[in-house]
């Protein structure tokens, strides 16, 4: 009979169908690309309203917990889904992963890769998209809405009251909602997304090029011009991405690596719909950080090294 610690070390050895299916396929596109993997994804669609779905400093413990004892000179691909979440954060995080990495990282986008998620994206060498791919502009926001939008309107509520002092009656109850340094804060926030990304685009993606400074800039614009994109939420595919001038490549072009990680993005969403995990960050060997909502267990209980579950799959 098992006594108490060796019942946890099992608890903690079993994959659920879920995890199964998952590891496979990131098993697989390991297997495809010779390289690290980790996948970091946000459960922001099935469970929107939970607090930790966005990027935050707790994802560096899982980042943490997957990196440790890979062979870092082999790169890293990272799968990406999210909808963003904290500049500060967002920053501590490429750091890091270039700690770890160098510039040899590769985003590939099977979904969304929203905000900060496009600002990652922006910090690797190269960017993976399918014909189904989006990446957003990279405008911050304060408790849900633009900072572009507020000072959009500030500056339009100016304008309007020195050409027409009467207008002050119409904007007044408008205005008034703001906090005093709020205009400020948005201020500062739309320029430091602007002088992070602008920099890993030059140290980056576009290191060494003769026109690096001009693609960059192009670039810049294109994803924070609020009025250009119109919304925090637009979807810009990669043939917009291309235009603007980033190095995407096609996810279409290696159907081995299309299936793999395709295959993976459907598990993940499998994952949580099906239980109560909304954070999942997760390398090629099956070691994970799963974060979940109270309730039932979701998935493997604590991050840890999983025994095979199946056989390999054939070589292409």
């Amino acid at each position: 009979m098992p006594n108490l610690h060796q019942l946890v070390d099992e608890l903690r050895r079993s994959v659920s169908a879920q995890d199964r299916i998952r590891q496979r396929y990131l098993a697989e596109v390991r297997r495809v690309t010779g390289r690290n993997v980790i996948a970091y994804y946000s459960g922001w669609i099935q469970k929107g309203g939970v607090a930790g779905v966005e990027i935050n400093d707790d994802d560096k413990n899982g980042f943490m917990s997957v990196i440790h004892g890979m062979d870092r000179t082999l790169g890293l691909d990272l799968i990406l889904h999210t909808t963003g979440g904290g500049t500060a954060a967002t920053e501590s995080l490429v750091d890091y992963l270039r700690a770890m990495f160098g510039s040899d990282i590769r985003v590939v986008v099977p979904q969304f890769a929203l905000s900060g998620g496009t600002m990652i994206a922006c910090a690797a060498k190269s960017i993976v998209m399918g014909k189904h791919s989006s990446l957003g502009p990279i405008d911050p926001q304060f408790y849900g809405i633009p900072a572009h939008g507020v000072v959009e309107e500030f500056r339009t509520a100016r304008e309007e009251i020195e050409r027409n002092p009467a207008a002050v009656a119409v904007w007044q109850p408008i205005l008034s909602k703001y906090n005093p340094t709020w205009i400020g804060e948005c201020e500062k926030a739309m320029a430091w997304a602007e002088e992070m990304t602008r920099e890993w685009l030059r140290n980056g993606m576009f290191a060494g090029e003769c026109d690096a400074e001009e693609r960059t800039e192009k670039v810049i614009g294109e994803l924070t011009d609020h009025g250009r994109t119109k919304s925090h939420d637009r979807h810009l595919s990669g043939n917009r991405c291309r235009d603007i001038g980033l190095r995407v490549e096609s996810l279409e072009d290696d159907d081995f690596l299309q299936e793999a990680v395709l295959s993976f993005h459907h598990s993940a969403m499998l994952t949580f719909s099906t239980t109560t995990a909304f954070k999942i960050i997760e390398n090629h060997d099956g070691i994970a950080f799963v974060r979940a909502s109270a309730g039932a267990p979701a998935g493997r209980p604590m991050a840890g090294r999983q025994p095979p579950a199946f056989p390999p799959l054939p070589a292409p």
